[in-house]
């Protein structure tokens, strides 16, 4: 996987924020906080994860799959970018 390696600075900084906000989910818990507050904090895991899973499912697409940008084929070109572009709204 040549894409995770060449940008693997930015994945561990999404990772380490994750890591942050599990921590965050962990202290409300054991700080008793309201349901409310630990579902905002949860809620903003689940996007952080989904940017994560999104960037890395593009990334594999564009690398291991096809590439839109360089594909000669116009058709699997735009095919691979409307799946790219699904994923990223799926993902959201």
């Amino acid at each position: 996987m040549a894409h995770t390696i060449k940008d693997k600075a930015k994945l561990l900084a999404r990772v380490r924020r994750l890591k942050g906000q599990a921590e965050a989910v962990e202290r409300a818990l054991e700080e008793e906080r309201g349901c409310a507050e630990v579902l905002m904090l949860v809620a903003s895991m689940r996007g952080a994860i989904n940017g994560l899973t999104a960037e890395l499912m593009e990334d594999h697409i564009r690398h291991h799959v096809v590439n839109p940008e360089t594909e000669q084929d116009k058709a699997r070109a735009q095919g691979a970018a409307e799946l790219i572009d699904v994923l990223r709204t799926y993902l959201k």
